[in-house]
């Protein structure tokens, strides 16, 4: 079965495509036509998981699935959230982002966050269903790690002693917020 992954970040369709396995054969939106940036104009990281989805869906009439994913720190109300992406401005710099993270986590012990991925489906039969996936872990003092992308490199999952940057892309894909809520999908798809 063909289904659109609404997104050009290779490691997301990486990280997708080997939790789906060959039961279903993801494309990205550059392979669908789609080269326009995709409406994320919503407070929440299901609403723009569900915009995204519904605009690939109404535009290119593909049954397709979009997710949201966000980091959630206890000890900033649930920053940076929804502006996970883009939390230290437009320029959507990984190392920008963790810098202002750590920054803003100066001082502070309660140092608990999860990561968030919410993941809309809409197909012909105009259903749109959501999956939520949640990690669980704390914010380091310090990047450790090289692998992954994003905040992985200050991120260490509860009960594990490194960075998801440090795990490999098996181990961190046991794990994952996205693996769980793709899971999720596929386990709906069948």
């Amino acid at each position: 079965m063909k289904l659109c992954f609404a997104t050009n970040n290779l490691h997301k369709i990486q990280e997708v495509q080997a939790v789906v396995g060959n039961a279903f054969q993801l494309v990205s939106l550059q392979q669908i036509g789609c080269l326009e940036e995709l409406p994320e104009e919503q407070a929440t990281i299901e609403g723009n998981s569900l915009q995204k989805a519904q605009y690939v869906f109404d535009t290119y009439k593909i049954s397709c699935f979009a997710d949201d994913s966000g980091l959630e720190v206890e000890a900033l109300s649930g920053e940076p959230g929804v502006y996970s992406a883009m939390y230290a401005g437009p320029q959507r710099s990984h190392a920008d982002n963790i810098d202002m993270l750590l920054t803003n986590l100066t001082g502070v012990t309660n140092r608990k966050a999860n990561f968030k991925t919410v993941i809309t489906f809409v197909d012909s039969q105009a259903q749109q269903n959501q999956f939520t996936g949640l990690l669980h872990g704390t914010i380091l003092n310090e990047r450790k790690g090289n692998n992954g992308f994003g905040y992985d490199p200050v991120f260490q999952p509860d009960g594990f002693s490194k960075s998801l940057a440090e795990m490999s892309p098996e181990e961190k894909n046991n794990i994952s917020h996205r693996a769980l809520a793709v899971q999720k999908l596929v386990n709906f798809l069948k």
